[in-house]
């Protein structure tokens, strides 16, 4: 027979004697374990934060509780429902706003809500990432509006308004170069159909003597001789060579294909020059970065003595608009960035179109560096490390850093001594991260500081190095007993 057993009279008792506040506890520890928010021992930092999903039609806006009724509206995207949009905001008391950057979407409604006086966060997507049982735009809005209210939410950088002028031009201009490049790639398609080798005996197509050539063959000459005549003395390919890969089968179609190809290329290097003059127009009306004990340099022209810049060893001599913007970079940023080995002037306008002057966003150069997706990221369990590839961001200031360490890598100085060390220790992409990283925290110090770059002796460098390996040998000899000893030199 099954007797059914009575709970105990001291489990029983213990319960009863629970004080309420005691139960309220539980109840709430209960419901956080379970999810529920509103247990949560999170503090309200931001009361007055609202969030946003953006969208291309339509944006989603969610409020606290109390502020309107209902507390989430939708807005369209036309400019008169922005501004509504906004002043339903400020209606509701609202102080701080948190929105995804979803594309290009985002960025009127930013600058609405910036010029509004409202604080902007502008939150990476991948940092708010949708959890189960959230599938609306509406539910979107309202986590964002909560994460904001607590706090959770990074901000991404944006640089001030100038700098986003000349982001914009300079991103632009990258364009435009790739269109150009693609039309090469047409052009040198079209030859190679027509068995004419000319990309094999002219280093660049687009050259002078690449352009007469092209220019000669669409004006109906088909004379190899008469071809190769029109090439440069500069060209180390002899005449023969040259008149072998100029003889072909002139077909109409490729021909044609040529011409197309050509007119677009011309056509988009004179867009490029027309925006290297609006990228000079605006980098010459920024402020320069004041430093502690300077007083700030009004924007205007470059004095000759500023603007000098002496050309590198091997290098072509600098137009006058690089020297012009080499002046203007050097007032605006405080230092000289390119005199860093393998940093030109296009590539510090880039970094100064990416990072803005501001380096105060980031704690250190270590942050710099991490921000840029150059630093090992860790990801570590049972204290084991499970990975320690760098993050997989798409930088533009990080693309110029790696193209700059494969041309540091060339050059006799400390840095490049160091990339062709890491290259032969880890191989050539890890040491053009390292490099680039290494390159990140000297430009982060540089303008921090205001000082300008050193470049030190090689043969230090290395000896420094040789020092620090013979250290290390020591100390793990002495700790397995034993002592290292130099060998006597030969005679």
């Amino acid at each position: 027979m099954v007797t059914a057993r009575k709970p105990s009279s001291k489990a029983k008792g213990s319960h009863a004697q629970r004080s309420a506040p005691e139960r309220e506890a539980r109840a709430r520890q209960r419901k956080a374990s379970k999810g529920d928010p509103r247990g949560s021992t999170l503090s309200l930092k931001h009361p007055d934060a609202a969030g946003i999903d953006v969208g291309a039609r339509v944006h989603y806006v969610a409020v606290p509780e109390g502020r309107a009724a209902p507390s989430v509206r939708s807005f369209g995207a036309y400019t008169a429902q922005l501004d509504e949009l906004v002043q339903w905001l400020k209606s509701c008391g609202i102080k701080t706003v948190a929105l995804e950057s979803t594309g290009v979407y985002w960025i009127a409604l930013y600058q609405k809500l910036e010029e509004a006086g409202l604080e902007v966060v502008l939150v990476d997507a991948r940092r708010a990432k949708h959890v189960p049982g959230r599938k609306s735009d509406v539910q979107d809005c309202q986590w964002l509006q909560q994460l904001h209210s607590y706090g959770l939410l990074a901000p991404a950088f944006r640089p001030k308004d100038a700098i986003c002028r000349l982001r914009t031009l300079q991103r632009h201009r990258k364009s435009l170069v790739e269109c150009a490049a693609m039309w090469v790639l047409h052009l040198q398609k079209a030859l190679t159909a027509m068995n004419l080798h000319l990309h094999h005996v002219l280093t660049d197509l687009t050259g002078q003597s690449g352009l007469a050539i092209l220019d000669a063959i669409l004006r109906g000459e088909r004379d190899p001789k008469k071809l190769a005549s029109l090439s440069d003395w500069r060209v180390k390919q002899p005449q023969a060579q040259i008149e072998a890969a100029l003889t072909g089968d002139y077909r109409a179609e490729a021909l044609f294909v040529v011409e197309q190809a050509l007119q677009s290329y011309r056509h988009l290097q004179q867009q490029i020059a027309q925006c290297d003059l609006a990228i000079e127009k605006q980098v010459a009306a920024l402020d320069d970065c004041p430093r502690p004990g300077q007083a700030p340099t009004p924007p205007g022209p470059v004095p000759p003595e500023a603007a000098a810049a002496k050309p590198r060893k091997g290098r072509k001599p600098p137009t006058a608009q690089e020297v012009s913007l080499a002046g203007h970079l050097k007032r605006i940023l405080g230092v000289d960035l390119t005199a860093i080995p393998g940093l030109n002037v296009l590539a510090v306008l880039t970094l100064l179109s990416e990072i803005g002057t501001d380096l105060s966003k980031w704690r250190h150069a270590k942050a710099f560096a991490s921000w840029l997706g150059l630093s090992p990221n860790n990801k570590v369990s049972g204290q084991r490390v499970l990975s320690s590839r760098t993050r997989q961001v798409n930088n533009r200031a990080a693309t110029i850093l790696r193209l700059a360490a494969v041309a540091v890598g060339k050059t006799d100085t400390p840095l490049g001594a160091f990339y062709r060390r890491k290259r032969a220790q880890l191989g050539a992409p890890k040491a053009i991260t390292a490099t680039a990283r290494k390159l990140a925290c000297l430009i982060y110090r540089l303008l921090k500081e205001g000082q300008g770059y050193q470049e030190g002796d090689v043969r230090t460098y290395e000896l420094r190095y040789k020092d620090q390996i013979l250290r290390a040998l020591r100390k793990r000899a002495n700790g397995f007993g034993f002592d290292l000893v130099e060998l006597p030199k030969a005679a």
